[in-house]
Formats: structure tokens, C-alpha cells, sequence
């Protein structure tokens, strides 16, 4: 059974840096694709990267140039890395695994394992 759980979240002014990890049991994060949502407040859960197995990464529109994914394959550890974070960005963090064919990457029905979410509040 694939587990997956966040640490890192916290409270950071806006314009500070933040970084979250994924720490995944019985699953590569080296030979398979990992992903970082986040769902605000009343609106639907939003892809925010993907990194997969060959290095390719793929960000939302919204985070291009701020955050970015990396992995530890030794200590089988995803992470997101968050700089230049905005108040907008404040909501839960999920990391996702699994993914199945037929599906955008930044689509979170691509994917069937998840974590419970880690919270990044942004506040001055």
C-alpha cells in the first residue's frame, strides 16, 4: 500500500520561501511520477507540478518561476520548494502518486494515491 505524507507547512510573510516534503512509502519517487496539488477554500483541488521518472517537470501557470520539485530517490523523499509565495498561494499542499493513463499531468484524476495535506498560511 503506497503512503505518502507531508511535512513542512507553516506560516511565512508574503515574499518568503517555504519548502514541503512528501515522505512515500512502498513507491519510488525515483522510478515513477509524483505530483503536488493544493485545493482552496471552496474551489476544486489545482495541480500545481509534476516531476517525473526522466527529470521533466511541469508547473501551473500560476507558480512558474517561484516553485519548483526535486526528489531525494536515496531517502525516497518528494519535495516542493515555494519561493516568492503570495497570499493566493495560502491554502493545503497534497502530494499525489500513482498516476494513471488518459489524464492531464496537472489533472488530479490522474492520480489514486494521496497524502492528507500539509497547510501553508501566507500572512504579513
Amino acid at each position: 500500500q503506497v503512503q505518502l505524507m507531508e511535512a513542512g507547512g507553516g506560516t511565512v510573510r508574503p515574499g518568503g520561501s517555504l519548502t514541503l516534503s512528501c515522505v512515500v512509502s512502498n513507491y519510488s519517487v525515483r522510478s515513477n511520477v509524483m505530483a503536488w496539488f493544493r485545493q482552496p477554500p471552496g474551489k476544486e483541488r489545482e495541480g500545481v507540478a509534476t516531476l517525473h521518472e526522466i527529470g521533466a517537470q511541469i508547473y501551473a501557470d500560476s507558480v512558474k518561476g517561484r516553485f519548483s520539485v526535486s526528489r531525494d530517490s536515496d531517502k525516497n523523499i518528494f519535495y516542493l520548494e515555494m519561493r516568492s509565495l503570495k497570499p493566493e498561494d495560502a491554502t493545503v499542499y497534497s502530494c499525489a502518486a500513482g498516476p494513471r493513463p488518459g489524464f492531464a499531468h496537472l489533472s488530479p484524476l490522474r492520480y489514486k494515491d494521496w497524502g492528507e495535506g500539509a497547510q501553508v498560511t501566507v500572512s504579513s
